[in-house]
């Protein structure tokens, strides 16, 4: 009898876990191999983690991260299904899936074939781009629906083709729509990102998933067409240097300019009785004082050392 009831326990359920060893899987089946659940069993849902239970391929009552004690009360769905009208403390089977609800990153994407861009000036443009995602599961019943099917395990590598192909077609819709230059892609990532974000979400909803992030890396454009933009950008600085020249000749011109300038018709003579060459309109000599006068020879008049004429009589001076 001993053995009897240590093979029957051993095919009772005490404990339902997944300890997640594998960061890659995305659903994970508890394998029964022909066990039953005890009541009173318990369940035991990590965070990042959702339990579902199903019952002849219909799914059932989830859980959220938590330490249940199974019983008819928080298996509700499990209850109606299985026609437990009273409670029922029996042993019972049914499937149990866990699903990995944390965020999956640095998921790549790129472009088999070229995205095709009508472009005003270079005509038909084909433009090759990369970049990253990341992605969470966060409806678990939809995405055992429509994605999980009968496996034991489901990895995110069984669905990151599609995943992929669904970022790539729905920027390559965006970007063909936007009828932005060819010129102006590359100040357009982050707004391409944030649109393509948000397009994309219903996309991945229909799978039970969130689109968490997305980020355009690189678009790049024909060869012929990146030779013709790095002309423009050398002719761009060049052009912005001839400017600047420019601007600060021009500024020194109008320094010059502003200075106040020097009076060329203020004549310079010599010092009546020395000789150095003085301002004509000294009356005095900076070098021996003496007075700058003259006289005329015709009227007596004084008048500037530095006149030819008199003032007074209109007599040419003669030189001393």
């Amino acid at each position: 009898m001993g053995k009897f009831w240590d093979a029957v326990n051993g095919q009772l359920l005490k404990v339902i876990e997944w300890e997640d060893e594998d960061k890659n899987l995305l659903v994970y089946k508890f394998p029964m191999e022909n066990k039953e659940i005890m009541m009173d069993s318990k369940l035991i849902v990590r965070e990042s983690q959702v339990a579902v239970f199903v019952n002849n391929g219909k799914i059932a009552d989830v859980f959220t991260p938590g330490i249940y004690k199974l019983s008819a009360d928080n298996l509700p769905i499990l209850t109606v299904l299985m026609s437990w009208i009273y409670a029922f403390n029996s042993p019972f089977k049914a499937e149990v899936y866990f699903v990995n609800t944390k965020q999956f990153t640095a998921q790549k994407w790129g472009t088999q074939n070229p995205i095709m861009l009508r472009d005003k000036e270079f005509g038909v443009v084909r433009l090759r781009g990369y970049g990253v995602y990341s992605f969470r599961a966060n409806d678990a019943t939809k995405l055992l629906k429509e994605l999980f099917g009968t496996n034991s395990t489901f990895t995110i590598e069984d669905i990151t083709e599609q995943l992929k192909s669904n970022v790539v077609a729905g920027l390559t819709d965006l970007i063909a729509s936007s009828k932005i230059s060819a010129i102006d892609l590359a100040t357009n990532y982050n707004e391409f990102s944030v649109l393509g974000k948000t397009e994309l979400q219903e996309k991945f909803k229909e799978f039970g998933l969130e689109l968490c992030s997305l980020v355009i890396e690189n678009l790049s454009l024909p060869a012929e067409v990146e030779k013709v933009l790095d002309e423009r950008t050398k002719l761009g600085v060049f052009g912005d240097q001839m400017g600047k020249i420019a601007m600060r000749s021009s500024a020194n011109d109008l320094k010059e300019e502003s200075k106040p300038k020097e009076n060329k018709s203020e004549n310079k003579t010599n010092c009546i009785k020395c000789g150095v060459e003085i301002k004509a309109t000294v009356k005095f000599c900076p070098e021996c004082g003496a007075k700058q006068v003259k006289t005329c020879a015709n009227c007596g008049t004084e008048i500037k050392a530095s006149a030819k004429f008199c003032s007074e009589c209109g007599e040419k001076i003669v030189a001393v």
